[in-house]
């Protein structure tokens, strides 16, 4: 059964941990501002150095992130995300090539902000905007640590 974003948009407050902060009113605000889109498990959503496009807020499955390393034809899994997550935030913040590899590990139903759309909702709804993008540096933040923390216990 398809959905439609207002359909899905609908669910963000309950189901997602990262539309929590929001109220019912900001979420019902922001369906035209999200595609939604279904990829089946071993679809790659994009791979290190494509143009990004878009974030991505995980409704349903698991995504993997992976990073080549100096070793040719080598990735390192930086990454396994599920319901509640946010990828490819970057795109929203600095527009640069894709920094990592992103593939489904199991059929998964995702939530698709552009960064057009981003700044459509930041001009729309100012308010609601910046709360999105404080959640968005919020969650980075919150990997970044986790980042420091797990590189420290390499060494």
């Amino acid at each position: 059964m398809n959905q439609t974003p207002a359909d899905v948009c609908a669910r963000m407050k309950n189901n997602l941990r990262f539309f929590r902060f929001l109220s019912e009113a900001d979420t019902a605000v922001l369906p035209p501002y999200f595609e939604c889109r279904q990829v089946a498990v071993g679809d790659v959503l994009w791979k290190e150095g494509d143009s990004a496009a878009f974030a991505a807020f995980v409704m349903s499955g698991r995504i993997e992130e992976k990073k080549n390393t100096e070793f040719e034809g080598r990735q390192v899994v930086v990454g396994v995300y599920s319901q509640g997550a946010v990828i490819g935030e970057f795109s929203l913040i600095d527009g640069l090539p894709r920094a990592v590899t992103a593939a489904c590990l199991e059929d998964a139903q995702l939530l698709l902000l552009t960064k057009e759309n981003l700044d459509r909702l930041l001009v729309d709804h100012p308010e609601l905007g910046i709360k999105l993008l404080k959640g968005v540096l919020l969650t980075l933040s919150l990997r970044l640590r986790k980042s420091f923390e797990r590189l420290a216990s390499i060494f």
